[in-house]
């Protein structure tokens, strides 16, 4: 949530875990502090996923440029008694003053691929770490489930509404604002529509028709208390009579000057009622009342209702894309990739890092469709016209380079999607898409494997 007070400086500050901190105290006391490189990336590809959607950019930036410690803050860490005393005077004057290279919010990346890499000192770089990954994972995690949405909708409107079922009100704002940038339409959750400058939409709960003596006068008195074209809650009792009091309602609304928008249907079999509704409607003269649907939707069922050639105009989704339900998390990890000008690496089973800064290259054909990414060394040359970079410098010395907009992100999903090769839009089955490492990450990955492996077993190296 984007509060510019001291509380939400003092959140961000101890929104770490404790091990950051002890961490940053030993390398303090040792007079460690040379400069780290931190890079964040997924490792193994989410459930049902042929690609990951960039979301939270923004927020890690905001965050790394808030961090900082105040006296409430340095006396509870203090009062925990596990953090030297020295390291936590030292916290007073922190800043981070690091550069971050990101890709931008709204591409598609692929596992292993570095979506941000941090540069710092190695205190500054591993105090972000927890801030980096906690502004990432969620939102990637909608982000990628809403695209998936967007595919499967076509041409249908999408509504985000999950608020209610989601982890706290933070998360909902972070659902709404990725669900947009993967190509939501509008939201349900009003905070964020204030906050990010989002279109909202709603019409009213199923208790507002039980309420009401009838069916139809609750149609009648919420048309002439709403200011617009309503959009009315027909499956209360039973769905096609009340698509027969919509009717009659919108019949009335027209002699009146104003009119029905649509109806929207909430349960039952989706598919079968809105052709029936629909040619209701249409047998009415309603043509321009549009029919929306919801009720536990996610991109396979609306993928059916699509295929089965439902007159659905637009879906609303909640539970499912707020939770991300048949993926919640990603296998995303920060990792130290040099120190003190050394590549530095983990080697654990299943688990091994990447050498060095890094960017990733993507090949296009020149239609600009992708045709594969190669993850190289930073240092190395472009590699040829229809070849782009996908990280981009976002922070130098502590200071934003770029501020990308809300629409800015959007916009990008959209030009990415468009572009991508059709089996990795499909929803029905996941397909692979190639990423490669260039011949001289290889090469210095392999030295640094060796260099590690002899080391630690205690043999010299030839």
């Amino acid at each position: 949530m984007q509060h510019e007070n001291g509380q939400r400086l003092r959140d961000i500050a101890l929104a770490t875990d404790l091990y950051q901190m002890t961490m940053g105290a030993s390398y303090h006391a040792l007079e460690m502090n040379d400069l780290a490189t931190f890079s964040l990336m997924v490792r193994k590809p989410p459930a049902n996923r042929s690609f990951m959607v960039v979301a939270g950019i923004q927020e890690a930036l905001d965050r790394l440029a808030d961090l900082r410690f105040d006296d409430e803050v340095l006396e509870y860490l203090r009062s925990t008694g596990q953090i030297r005393a020295d390291f936590i005077d030292a916290l007073a004057n922190f800043r981070f003053r690091g550069d971050v290279w990101a890709v931008p919010e709204g591409r598609i990346v692929f596992p292993d691929e570095p979506i941000i890499e941090v540069q710092a000192p190695i205190i500054q770089a591993q105090l972000a770490e927890t801030l980096v990954i906690n502004s990432l994972h969620y939102a990637m995690t909608v982000a990628s489930k809403a695209a998936r949405c967007r595919i499967a909708a076509g041409d249908a409107s999408l509504l985000e509404f999950g608020l209610r079922r989601i982890a706290g009100i933070e998360a909902g704002l972070i659902a709404a604002r990725s669900a947009y940038i993967a190509g939501f339409n509008a939201t349900s959750n009003l905070l964020a529509g204030q906050q990010y400058d989002m279109p909202v939409a709603g019409t009213v709960a199923h208790s507002f028709v039980e309420s009401r003596p009838s069916e139809l006068d609750a149609f009648r008195v919420f048309r002439d208390t709403f200011p617009g074209p309503v959009t009315l809650l027909i499956d209360t009792y039973d769905t096609i009579r009340g698509a027969e009091h919509a009717i009659e309602v919108a019949r009335e609304a027209e002699a009146m000057g104003t009119r029905v928008g649509a109806v929207r249907l909430d349960s039952g079999d989706i598919g079968e009622l809105s052709v029936k509704v629909r040619r209701m409607l249409d047998d009415a003269g309603l043509t321009g009342v549009r029919i929306i649907a919801s009720g536990g939707l996610d991109e396979y069922s609306i993928n059916e209702l699509v295929a089965a050639g439902a007159p659905i105009d637009s879906y609303g989704v909640g539970t499912q894309i707020g939770n991300s339900v048949d993926a919640p998390t990603l296998d995303m990890a920060y990792k130290l990739v040099e120190y003190a000008g050394q590549g530095r690496l983990k080697l654990s089973t299943g688990k091994i890092s990447l050498v060095g800064p890094k960017q990733v290259w993507r090949a296009t054909d020149r239609d600009g469709t992708p045709q594969r990414d190669v993850i190289a060394t930073r240092d190395e040359p472009w590699p040829g016209n229809l070849w782009e970079p996908l990280l981009q410098p976002v922070m130098r010395s502590g200071r934003q380079m770029v501020h990308s907009s809300l629409l800015e992100a959007r916009e990008t999903f959209s030009r990415e999607l468009k572009r991508m090769p059709a089996e990795l839009r499909r929803i029905d089955r996941v397909a692979e898409y190639p990423v490669t490492r260039s011949n001289v990450l290889n090469r210095r990955q392999d030295a640094a494997v060796q260099q590690v492996r002899h080391r630690e077993s205690g043999e010299a190296l030839e």
